[in-house]
């Protein structure tokens, strides 16, 4: 596996995150940023919160992302 392989795959699993509804699939599951707030921000559970969120707010910059990847994979072949 090589180092651009690792980088696509992290920024997969950031599409992933950002594409979660927070009304659908996080909130039965008790993981918004009102957990996060209640307390519990150093547990892992507060961690993960802390990033899909931000996954959520940098949208703009993970299509960018996905744009550049997907021209560099029409380019190298």
């Amino acid at each position: 596996m090589g180092f651009w392989t690792f980088l696509e795959g992290l920024l997969l699993l950031a599409n992933a995150f950002a594409i979660l509804n927070e009304d659908r699939f996080l909130a039965p599951r008790r993981w918004t940023l009102a957990e996060l707030q209640a307390g519990g921000r150093n547990t892992l559970k507060g961690q993960v919160i802390g990033l899909i969120h931000a996954c959520q707010f940098m949208r703009l910059p993970l299509i960018l992302l996905n744009l550049v990847t997907i021209i560099v994979k029409l380019v190298s072949g």
